[in-house]
């Protein structure tokens, strides 16, 4: 066999758990080299401590722990010179992980002990039981209104004879009876992202949050995880773990990977993931890197609660960001969020696909600004905001494309938002749209479109920015300047004492925008019939998932 191998690969022998296809939303399974990197992270002189206890906690292919495996039975040597004593201590007393299926856990405990049934004489150490140290424990929904009250999943989801994905691990099922007083000193995982139908959609509940929470706080002397970014500066209940992540001191380490497909080839996860290091004895700054296609293109450590709120994941962002607020306390200049209204300013029934509308005017009609074309509706189907109808506005796409491009110099190279519409008194929008300003005036209502649609302010939004949803908070870095002027972005890069290095990167990374002028109409030329936006009512009218779109935007 091993001749074979060798016939067909040469010397590289290829490794299972990298050909290892994806089993379900829910199971990703890690690339071995990814879970490589992970460890890395790790001081070197964890594989040298005979005590450590390392547990898995959502183990899927068991890569994590045949990856520690191998590293302490080279790093025990000089402990236990007898290889197979070494051994037998690795398996037995130092290495713990629990499946979250029952599927995950025989291909695990074939990865780490060589036989899905770990009491077999093929299982490099013979246990008592057939799960070793490595078990699929059950666990239960509680669920109050159809919702699990700990994971948030649809009580749908629980069929007979089917997985529940009730994770022991959350569920309070894991660390068993048996293994209540043993406590772990090293938690590394993959876990699950998230819980629901097919996992999209409004049902799918955001869970990997539960398992980094539940494993600081177990006090253990490190954890390393790698979950989703999108926690940086967005995610619907993502708020509480954003604020505890970016205020944790003890979280040394971080490596972001913001290119989609670099950590799970074929796997979209928009906004790319990142992997982190707890350390209970760390207390200080982090040393964040930014990843591309593995090579490392920006180190920098760095406090990690300057993000007002978010974490900056460009470490070249953060300086120009620092500058910005500067300028903007010293001047006492508001945020452009104060702008910005609530993302579904009139009326929560709304939606892109709103049918309560007509396609021809009528007497005393309100026109309604679709992603794609004009309705007509009467005043009292506006549920909310009346005043603002008659109000100069600008208007914004409340979604831009969540496939943001990176290029190999980790710069993302994007227009961020949409299309700014600068609109004249007299009409209403659907939530494919928010107001991300109103005036007094058509002078001030143009050149805040504009001012929109530079590079300066774009780039600015982009730091608080991972997911495709446009939100009032968005806006958070973006100082509130003079509407009667017209701002250049050269005039700008002035004013905020941008070097020649910072104008150069925000350049190259931000694409040009234009802008949609109906400065004498309520209705934009560009959504009427022979308009380059429009398209026939029920055309390209999906209805829109916010289950990006953080719990207090529209409230």
């Amino acid at each position: 066999m091993t001749g074979m191998i060798r016939s067909r690969f040469g010397n590289h022998v290829p490794d299972i758990l990298d050909c290892l296809a994806q089993l379900s939303n829910d199971e990703v399974p890690t690339p071995p080299k990814i879970a490589r990197s992970m460890l890395d992270l790790l001081p070197p002189a964890v594989w040298s401590n005979p005590d450590y206890k390392w547990l898995d906690p959502c183990c899927k292919s068991g890569v994590f722990l045949r990856e520690i495996a191998a590293r302490l039975l080279v790093g025990l040597a000089e402990w236990e010179p007898n290889f197979t004593k070494r051994r037998d201590h690795v398996y037995r007393n130092m290495l713990y992980g629990t499946s979250i299926t029952q599927m995950t856990g025989m291909i695990s405990r074939r990865s780490v002990y060589c036989s899905r049934d770990a009491s077999s004489n093929l299982s490099v150490v013979t246990f008592d039981g057939a799960d070793g140290n490595l078990p699929f424990v059950a666990a239960t929904h509680t669920f109050v209104r159809e919702r699990c009250t700990v994971c948030g999943a649809p009580e749908s989801i629980e069929r007979e004879g089917r997985e529940n994905y009730a994770y022991s691990f959350i569920h309070d099922a894991y660390p068993t009876e048996e293994l209540k007083d043993v406590k772990f000193d090293v938690i590394v995982g993959n876990p699950p992202y998230q819980v629901g139908t097919e996992g999209h959609g409004a049902t799918a509940s955001t869970i990997y949050q539960l398992f980094v929470d539940k494993a600081i706080a177990m006090d253990p002397r490190y954890v390393v995880m790698i979950i989703q970014s999108r926690w940086f500066a967005g995610g619907k209940g993502l708020n509480d773990f954003r604020d505890k992540m970016i205020n944790d001191r003890h979280i040394a380490k971080m490596v972001d990977n913001p290119k989609i497909f670099d950590c799970f080839p074929g796997v979209k996860i928009r906004g790319g993931v990142s992997y982190f290091l707890w350390d209970r004895e760390h207390d200080g700054d982090c040393e964040f890197t930014t990843k591309i296609e593995g090579k490392v293109v920006s180190v920098a450590t760095r406090d990690l609660r300057g993000g007002d709120g978010v974490l900056v994941r460009d470490n070249r962002a953060v300086p120009i960001v620092k500058k910005v607020q500067a300028k903007m306390a010293e001047d006492k200049a508001a945020s452009a969020e104060s702008r910005c209204t609530v993302t579904k300013p009139f009326g929560l029934t709304m939606r892109s696909n709103y049918k309560g509308s007509v396609a021809e005017p009528f007497e005393d009609a309100i026109p309604l600004i679709y992603n794609n074309r004009v309705g007509y509706s009467r005043s009292d189907q506006i549920q909310r905001n009346h005043q603002w109808i008659e109000k100069w506005k600008v208007l914004l796409p409340m979604a831009s494309s969540g496939d943001t491009p990176v290029d190999d110099q980790g710069r993302i190279i994007d227009v961020v938002l949409g299309e700014p519409i600068a609109v004249a008194p007299g009409s209403a929008c659907t939530q494919t749209y928010f107001i991300v300003g109103m005036f007094k005036s058509k002078k001030e209502t143009e050149n805040y479109a504009h001012y929109i649609a530079t590079k300066f302010v774009r780039f600015l939004v982009l730091q608080r920015k991972t997911t495709q949803h446009v939100t009032p908070d968005r806006f958070r870095f973006v100082p509130m300047l003079d509407m009667k002027k017209r701002w250049t972005d050269a005039e700008l890069f002035k004013h905020f004492g941008l070097t020649v290095d910072e104008i150069d990167y925000i350049e190259t990374t931000i694409k040009p925008r234009s802008v949609n002028l109906s400065l004498d109409s309520p209705i934009p030329a560009s959504h009427l019939p022979g308009g380059y936006k429009y398209r026939v009512s029920g055309t390209d009218e999906a209805d829109e998932s916010d289950d990006d779109i953080d719990d207090e935007a529209d409230e």
